[in-house]
């Protein structure tokens, strides 16, 4: 069954006392492009998390955002730089004197808020154990992706399987009208022929090769033949586990490029409406295809 390219999924767990949380949304894209957005301290898990997302996708725009919300028993200590809170009020009271006055030193709250007095340090982390439970979520969170995905991969095949059909349908109403064409053609070559063979003298055996030749001109049969196996190939298609949009994707074009000649071929105004129709049909299957991975 085709996936589709665009979906969301979220998973949450609890990692060395955090709660982590992993989202992915995917859209359509041409080739598989992964931007990730990791906590500060696990930006060298990036690689870890590109690589869990290639094993499960093969094509789209994929966006990862891992976030964390820290517990009451974080590792993040306060550290008070006492040397640089002395020199702040030291530095304070040689204002005051400067200024010809009796000034207060630096009041707690001020003090507090200027730059390094306070520095938040977090004990170092064992990136590996946290970068296999970052795996382990993504994995989670990739499985919600992907049943999102199939769900409306689903109903783009049904979309599509019903466009096939209706071409189905158009050509055999094409094939049908070829006796007829066949005919026609023959009798208008015929009639243009006696209207000059009188003058120019064409032996009746030369106007049989010609109409022969025209005849072999206009068969549209590989044609039709071809597009029945198109038809028939893209439906296995969806029957596939594999990632199939690119093969959708140049089926799609081949078969345009059958239904085209088929027009051409014919040169008939009942035959040209049927390939327009097909035309537009293919049209649409060829914009649902690039929302298939």
């Amino acid at each position: 069954m085709p996936r589709s390219m665009t979906g969301f999924g979220k998973a949450t767990c609890e990692l060395n006392g955090d709660v982590v949380t992993a989202e992915l949304s995917a859209v359509n894209h041409r080739y598989l492009d992964c931007s990730v957005k990791l906590p500060l301290a696990w930006q060298a898990l990036e690689s870890v998390v590109k690589q869990t997302v290639r094993a499960h996708i093969s094509r789209g725009k994929i966006y990862v955002v891992i976030s964390r919300k820290r517990s009451g028993t974080s590792n993040t200590r306060v550290q008070l730089d006492t040397e640089l809170a002395k020199r702040y009020v030291e530095a304070s009271r040689q204002l005051g004197q400067l200024m010809g006055g009796s000034f207060e030193t630096l009041s707690i709250d001020v003090l507090a808020q200027l730059e390094g007095v306070f520095v938040a340090e977090e004990n170092e982390e064992d990136l590996e154990t946290i970068g296999e439970g970052v795996a382990e979520l993504l994995k989670e969170g990739l499985n919600k992706l992907d049943s999102m995905r199939c769900t409306e991969g689903k109903a783009l095949e049904d979309d599509l399987c019903a466009r096939v059909a209706a071409m189905r349908v158009t050509l055999a109403t094409i094939e049908e009208r070829l006796p007829q064409l066949n005919e026609l053609y023959e009798k208008r070559l015929r009639l243009r022929i006696d209207e000059l063979k009188d003058s120019i003298g064409i032996a009746e055996d030369r106007i049989a090769m010609e109409v022969a030749l025209l005849a072999d001109k206009s068969d549209v049969t590989e044609e039709v033949v071809r597009l029945k196996t198109h038809f028939d190939h893209m439906l296995e298609l969806f029957g596939s586990k594999d990632a199939v949009g690119r093969q959708l994707d140049f089926l799609s074009q081949e078969m345009l490029r059958e239904v085209n000649t088929l027009g051409v071929k014919t040169r008939d105004a009942d035959v040209a409406k049927d390939v327009i129709r097909m035309k537009s049909e293919l049209e649409k299957i060829r914009e649902q295809i690039q929302n298939i991975e």
